[in-house]
C-alpha cells in the first residue's frame, strides 16, 4: 500500500489490498465489491428521492431506473475507482439534501468526511465540490459559509486528504504530469458533440427519468429548495465540455437527476396500473440493449450485435475508443480479452529459462504488467517490472543477481534490447484479433553482450517520471 500512485489516489488500492488479503485473487474477489457498491448506489438514489419529498413509488421507480442504466450495468461490473466515485458523488449530494432539509450541523461534518475520502479515490470530485460551492454561494444557502461546522468540515476533509497531498509533493506532483499526458494522448481526441450525445448512451432508458428530473428540479416550485443541485450539475457539465472531459465523467450526476425524475413521475402517475406499466416498460425495453451495458454474449456474437447496431441502427458511439476511432467492440470489452493468453505465453518463455534467479520479466505498459502479476500467479511467475505509471515506483534499482535472461513483452522488439542480447526469440504473441492487446509479442532474450545490470542502471537514470517511457 502507498499514500499515492502515479495516476490515482490511494483509496481504491487500499480496498484492493483488503480484498486480496481476505478473498485472494479470485473472480469473486474482483466482482463482489462493485456489486455491493451498485446496491449501495440504488439505496442512495431511493433516499435522495425521499429527501426531495418523494413517496414509495418515486423511490422504487428511481431504484429500478438506476438499475437499468448502462453506466450502472457497465461500471459496476469492474473493480475500478469509477465505482467508488459514482457512490461518493451521490453520497455528497444526498448529505447536502439532508442538510437543506434539516439545517443540522452534523450533516456538514459528515459532508467533510466524505469529501476527504472521495478525494483519496479520484480527484474528479473537485469538479462536483466547485460546482456545489458556487451554486450554494449564489443561493439563499450561502449561509453555509458562515457556519463554524462548515469550516470544521473543510478541516476534516483536508486532514483526511493530507497524506496523499504530502505524497504528491514528495514525488514532484505526478498528478499534473498525468493530467498533461491524459490531455495530449486521450482528451485531445474528445469531440464535444459526441460527449453530449454519449450522455444518452450512458443512461439508456434512464432518459425517461433524467430529462424530466432536470426540468422538474430546475423549474418546479415544489423543487425550488433543491434548485442549487441542478445548477451544480449544469456547472459540472459545462466545465467538462470546456475541458473536453471523457463522457463517463458525468455519471456522478445521474443518480441525483434520476431521483428527481422519480419524484416527478410520482406526481404525475396516480393510478397503480400506470405506475406498474412504467416500471415494466423500463425493464423490458432494457433487454434488447442489455449487451451495451454488460457483455452477455461471447465475443464473436457480441461483435455481430455491435455490427448490427452500428450499420442498421446507426449507433456507433459505444464503439469509439479513446483514440477517437471506431472498432468492432467497445474499448472496455476489448480490454477484457487476451490477458490469459499473455500470461500463458509469458509462462512458456519463463519455463525455458534455466537459472530462474537471473531472469527478469519486463512489460511495456501497466496493463501487460498487471496481467502477468495477477494471472501469472497460476504459473508461479515472478513479479514483472515496468516503467509505466505506478509500476515505476516499484522498479528494482539494483537487481539481486546479474540478469542473463530477459522476457520482453511489447508490440515489437526494441532496438536497444536487440543490440544488448545475442539471442532473441519470439515465443508467441496475442492472437485474439478482438483484444486491445492484439499482436503484443513475448520475446525471450538471452546471452547479453554486455552487463544487463549496467544497462538497467543507465536506463533508470534516464527516466524521471512514470509517464515518460
Amino acid at each position: 500500500m502507498s499514500a499515492g500512485y502515479a495516476s490515482v489516489p490511494p483509496f481504491t488500492g487500499f480496498i484492493a489490498w483488503l480484498v486480496i488479503h481476505t478473498l485472494g485473487y479470485s473472480e469473486l474477489a474482483i466482482r463482489i465489491i462493485p456489486a455491493v457498491l451498485s446496491g449501495v448506489l440504488v439505496i442512495i438514489v431511493a433516499c435522495a428521492a425521499k429527501e426531495m419529498g418523494g413517496g414509495n413509488f418515486s423511490q422504487i421507480i428511481a431504484a429500478i431506473t438506476l438499475f437499468v442504466t448502462a453506466f450502472n450495468l457497465r461500471v459496476f461490473a469492474l473493480f475500478m475507482p469509477v465505482c467508488f466515485d459514482a457512490v461518493f458523488w451521490s453520497l455528497i449530494f444526498l448529505i447536502i439534501l439532508k442538510w437543506m432539509n434539516t439545517k443540522e450541523d452534523k450533516y456538514l461534518l459528515i459532508f467533510g468526511l466524505f469529501i476527504g475520502i472521495a478525494m483519496l479515490n479520484k480527484y474528479l470530485v473537485v469538479l462536483e465540490i466547485f460546482g456545489l460551492m458556487l451554486a450554494l454561494f449564489f443561493s439563499p444557502y450561502r449561509i453555509i459559509f458562515t457556519k463554524r461546522s462548515f469550516w470544521f468540515s473543510v478541516g476534516i476533509a483536508l486532514v483526511i486528504f493530507l497524506p496523499n497531498l504530502i505524497w504528491q509533493i514528495k514525488n514532484e506532483m505526478p498528478v499534473f504530469i498525468h493530467m498533461r499526458v491524459l490531455r495530449e494522448h486521450q482528451l485531445n481526441y474528445v469531440n464535444r458533440l459526441n460527449f453530449l450525445t454519449d450522455q444518452f448512451s450512458l443512461i439508456l432508458m434512464g432518459t425517461v427519468l433524467v430529462i424530466p428530473g432536470i426540468l422538474y428540479l430546475g423549474f418546479s416550485s415544489k423543487m425550488k429548495p433543491f434548485q442549487p443541485l441542478v445548477v451544480t450539475a449544469f456547472i459540472v457539465l459545462v466545465m467538462l465540455i470546456i475541458l473536453k472531459g471523457k463522457s463517463y465523467y458525468t455519471i456522478g450526476l445521474f443518480p441525483l437527476l434520476i431521483a428527481a425524475g422519480g419524484v416527478y413521475w410520482e406526481s404525475k402517475l396516480y393510478k397503480m396500473y400506470s405506475r406498474i406499466l412504467l416500471s415494466l416498460a423500463l425493464l423490458l425495453i432494457t433487454v434488447p440493449v442489455l449487451p451495451l451495458g454488460i457483455p452477455v454474449f461471447k465475443p464473436g456474437k457480441l461483435v455481430g450485435y455491435c455490427d448490427y447496431i452500428k450499420n442498421k441502427l446507426g449507433i456507433d458511439n459505444y464503439l469509439r475508443w479513446e483514440s477517437g476511432q471506431i472498432h468492432s467492440l467497445p474499448q472496455d470489452y476489448a480490454d477484457m480479452l487476451g490477458w490469459d493468453e499473455l500470461a500463458s505465453i509469458t509462462a512458456k518463455a519463463y519455463n525455458q529459462v534455466q537459472d530462474k534467479r537471473s531472469a527478469m520479466i519486463y512489460a511495456s505498459n501497466y496493463g501487460e504488467a498487471g496481467a502477468v502479476m495477477v494471472l501469472g500467479k497460476t504459473y508461479n511467475l515472478p513479479e514483472p517490472v515496468c516503467f509505466s505509471e505506478s509500476f515505476f515506483y516499484w522498479l528494482p534499482r539494483n537487481p539481486a543477481y546479474e540478469i542473463k535472461s530477459l522476457i520482453y513483452i511489447n508490440d515489437h522488439l526494441g532496438d536497444d534490447i536487440h543490440d544488448l542480447f545475442t539471442d532473441c526469440t519470439q515465443v508467441g504473441q496475442i492472437e485474439n484479433p478482438l483484444s486491445r492487446e492484439y499482436g503484443t509479442q513475448v520475446w525471450l532474450c538471452t546471452n547479453p553482450r554486455n552487463s544487463f545490470n549496467a544497462f538497467w542502471k543507465e536506463k533508470l537514470s534516464q527516466i524521471t517520471n512514470p509517464f515518460q517511457y
